[in-house]
């Protein structure tokens, strides 16, 4: 298969060497990598830009042992530790154990591949936007050594609270070290979860932060392996969310644990977006159930039966575990003893930590959008012009039995896969269809092609129909390199003749490879936003991820105004689902910052909809501090016209009594609690519902 013109680095990878790491090894065996703590010498690559400094002062505060940095081509000092010019010269001088990768999103890719080269142990990615096929790069060059380990990307990175270790962006005040140990796609999400064991007396061992992407270079099971072993984690979180089957994968684990450990430690978990709409991209790039995934209702129910304790809010998770860990006979008063003694020899580190003021919203404002989807015509046209030799139609012919064909992302193997099913019906697909996973470099053999032609069996057709088959595949998989496609799909069908005829193509591209490096700008100048949303498009202007909800409900009366994906879904999961059974009219991400703009343009694009009654801003202020949140709320507040529409409001974080302070005596039409619970309550009854 040719090396497609728009990734640059693919040309020399066939005969560069990453590591040399033995072949008896493999990437799994660096699982062991993320037990960071005291002893981890930390590296920043990126080490003199203005947001890794300030994170850099906040760790070191703190008491995180960082050693030095890097910045290309330069040689000197920075916050009193050196700065060298390369990543290799840096692992021979000051010996890192770990990288924290602090380079945009256009550069990220060759950063992780220098870490990779110099086979630094742990690598911490937590840039937003870095392309999917930078990441199924990266991911075919791990695979091939055995001495580094990848968190991330788009992910808030890891942290040992007990161990004072923090190789990420996580808020410093609300960790407490503790003995719980957490694994989370959304950082909104595993910062809420922070909060509640901390307010719980448990306090953290260590925390790990999957990120949100399609593919993750740590997944659930990676923690559940570490968690299992580590003697200062007495009880385990996940914080799952619709998209991908890392939850599945869990829970097979946690089922197999749990048959040869008699002693286990105590599991709790929540999955976010069970009530997102199909087909919709909630925020984070890999927020979405491909076709044949299960949805995060399912996947709720796998965790359930498996023997995981289920809530629904994050808030609630230090009660549940005080409640598990006394089950499972643990001692609870000991563990938040020992918990309490280590935040007291840690205390005067804490006291130093300063609420961070600047978020990834501002540090990549590339905006919300993370995809460019190609339907009907467009799509016709598109691959029309893109693959030769085939016949290709908006819709099935009704008179012909069609089979299904996609090239897309195996998010468990992290390499590309044929998809296919011998039903193209859609209630069919999911129980039919199997997957094909791939060398990304490589592409797809032989073998691999006639295996998923012989699973859309096509027993009856002629020979030749067989060759365009797999002409076709191998064609689709050169197309999903080449565009950097998340996925390819077609209705495949067979005429009497043996011709092929391709329809109802699905074209399904991440925006991030043209957002952050500006490549294939002829295929994103596809997009027509007039055929979209028109609210949702002015919200992507504002960096905001806004989705209409329940548009066929006109009692869908709650608008809600959040602070990062995981915690928009999940919002929207707490208000609809019992006890509260209520109904929102949107989704909405400020993009993990809540200042006085965003919140301003976040209340002109709820209030556009005239079904809603009543707004309920749900805010964990990690990043910003709650007093400034509050501010902002009201600034905005008094500048829209906000037709009467009462407004609750609940802050949690940092500094969150002064923000609830504020909003109780602004004397604006405001109601703010810092429970959940009490919060929704309130804003089911003002809506009405």
């Amino acid at each position: 298969m040719p090396v497609p013109r728009g990734i640059p680095g693919l040309s020399r990878l066939r005969t560069r060497a990453f590591s040399t790491s033995v072949a008896r090894t493999s990437y799994e065996d660096t699982v062991q990598n993320l037990k960071i703590g005291k002893h981890t010498r930390v590296l920043y690559q990126g080490f003199t830009g203005r947001v890794a400094t300030q994170n850099a002062k906040e760790s070191l505060e703190w008491g995180t042992n960082i050693v030095g940095g890097v910045k290309p081509g330069s040689t000197g000092e920075h916050l009193g530790l050196p700065v060298l010019p390369t990543v290799r010269e840096a692992k021979e001088q000051l010996k890192p154990d770990a990288t924290a990768i602090y380079v945009a999103a256009p550069h990220a890719g060759k950063a992780i591949e220098e870490a990779i080269e110099a086979e630094i142990p742990l690598i911490v990615a937590v840039a937003e936007h870095i392309p999917l096929h930078d990441i199924l790069r990266i991911m075919s060059i791990l695979k091939t050594q055995s001495k580094s380990r990848l968190v991330g990307a788009n992910a808030p990175g890891i942290i040992s609270a007990i161990g004072k270790c923090r190789i990420g962006f996580q808020p410093l005040p609300t960790f407490s070290p503790g003995h719980i140990g957490i694994v989370a796609k959304s950082g909104t999400l595993s910062y809420e979860t922070v909060a509640s064991i901390t307010r719980s007396g448990l306090g953290q061992s260590l925390c790990i932060g999957m990120g949100g992407d399609v593919v993750a270079g740590t997944n659930f099971v990676d923690a559940l392996r570490v968690f299992e072993t580590d003697p200062d984690t007495e009880a385990i979180v996940l914080v799952g969310e619709v998209g991908g089957s890392a939850e599945q994968e869990a829970a097979d684990w946690i089922k197999d644990y749990h048959q040869r450990e008699k002693n286990p430690k105590p599991i709790a978990a929540l999955v976010g977006g069970r009530m997102a709409p199909p087909g919709r991209v909630m925020g984070h790039a890999g927020a979405w159930a491909g076709v044949g995934e299960a949805t995060a209702e399912e996947k709720y129910k796998i965790l359930q039966n498996a023997g995981v304790t289920m809530v629904d809010h994050p808030e609630k998770f230090g009660n549940v575990m005080k409640s598990l860990l006394k089950q499972a006979g643990k001692d609870v008063s000991k563990i938040q003893q020992s918990a309490a003694a280590n935040q007291r020899r840690g205390m005067h580190t804490m006291r130093q930590a300063r609420p961070r003021v600047v978020s990834r919203a501002q540090k990549i404002n590339l905006g919300q959008q993370r995809d460019l989807h190609l339907r009907e015509q467009k799509a016709v046209d598109h691959l029309s012009k893109s693959l030769k030799g085939f016949t290709i139609s908006e819709e099935t012919p009704q008179d012909t039995d069609s089979v299904y064909l996609s090239i897309s992302v195996d998010r468990s193997n992290r390499q590309p896969c044929i998809i296919t099913s011998p039903s193209s019906n859609p209630r069919k697909i999911h129980h039919r269809l199997r997957r094909f996973p791939y060398s990304y470099l490589e592409g797809p053999d032989k073998a691999t092609i006639m295996e998923a032609i012989k699973h859309l069996r096509l027993d009856a057709a002629p020979p030749a129909a067989h060759a365009q088959t797999a002409k076709l595949i191998s064609s689709l998989a050169s197309l999903h390199r080449s565009q950097e496609a998340v996925s390819l799909a077609v209705n495949l069908s067979i005429s009497s003749s043996g011709t092929l005829h391709l329809s109802s193509p699905q074209l399904f591209y991440d925006d991030a490879a043209f957002k952050s490096n500006n490549r294939h700008p002829e295929l994103h100048a596809l997009r027509d936003p007039s055929q979209e949303n028109a609210v949702e498009v002015e919200a992507e202007k504002s960096g905001i991820v806004f989705v209409k909800l329940n548009t066929d409900d006109p009692h869908a009366s709650i608008g809600t105004l959040v602070n990062g994906a995981g915690l928009a879904m999940n919002t929207i999961d707490a208000l609809a689902l019992p006890p509260h059974n209520g109904a929102c009219s949107n989704f909405l991400d400020t993009g993990g910052k809540a200042t006085s703009q965003t919140v301003k343009k976040s209340f002109e694009l709820i209030l556009s909809d005239p079904r809603v009654k009543v707004i309920f801003v749900n805010i964990f202020g990690g990043l910003t501090d709650c007093g400034m949140i509050a501010d902002g709320v009201i600034l905005a507040f008094k500048e829209v016209d906000m037709r009467g529409i009462p407004v609750v409001v609940r802050l949690r974080g940092t500094n969150e009594e002064e923000g609830q302070r504020k909003i109780a005596e602004s004397g604006l039409e405001l109601e703010a609690f810092d429970g959940f619970e009490e919060a929704a309550r309130r804003v089911v009854e003002l809506s009405g519902q």
